[in-house]
């Protein structure tokens, strides 16, 4: 389809293609030199394999993943408390079962974070992850949601009813005027 015969969302879905192979191609060298300030290398991978473990997305690259450690390893350099709570949960994942948390089955993390649900580390990494990974816009590209729309008017008139896939509506499903 040429360019002037395209949608809004034909373009995002394109956009979001072009990015996504770009983020995949780099995620690998993202997570192998972290390049962090306040956290060690294994609390990074810690907390990138806890954060996919809390919110998965099979077809989230570890690029936007690591916006979350990032977020907690900037807050743990500013913040002795936040360092001290993070190095601490790390500690405890890895000693739930005796083995590094980031070298066990998938099973097995999940059921160390089941049972670390109401522990304060836990509700940190929990919130933060929310914040950081579901307000990135790379995010919201990447599962079709164009972002907030007052700014441009609302939703009318931006392509909130071009699925051709869907049929038009018969006359009768809709009310009558008057």
């Amino acid at each position: 389809m040429s360019a002037k015969g395209m949608n809004r969302r034909q373009f995002l879905q394109s956009s979001s293609l072009a990015a996504g192979a770009t983020v995949a191609a780099t995620s690998g060298a993202a997570a192998q030199g972290m390049g962090l300030k306040a956290l060690d290398d294994h609390s990074g991978r810690t907390l990138l394999k806890m954060t996919r473990d809390l919110y998965p997305h099979d077809t989230l690259a570890d690029l936007y993943y690591m916006v979350v450690v990032e977020v907690l390893d900037a807050e743990a350099a500013g913040n002795d408390d936040t360092a001290r709570l993070i190095k601490d949960g790390v500690a405890k994942l890895d000693g739930a079962m005796g083995v590094n948390f980031v070298d066990l089955s998938e099973g097995n993390r999940l059921a160390v974070l089941e049972a670390m649900e109401s522990d304060p580390f836990f509700q940190k990494v929990r919130g933060t992850t929310v914040v950081a990974l579901y307000n990135d816009p790379l995010v919201w590209r990447h599962f079709g949601y164009e972002g907030p729309s007052f700014e441009y008017g609302g939703y009318i008139d931006r392509g909130f009813d071009d699925l051709r896939w869907v049929g038009e509506p018969s006359a009768d499903a809709s009310p009558k005027a008057g």
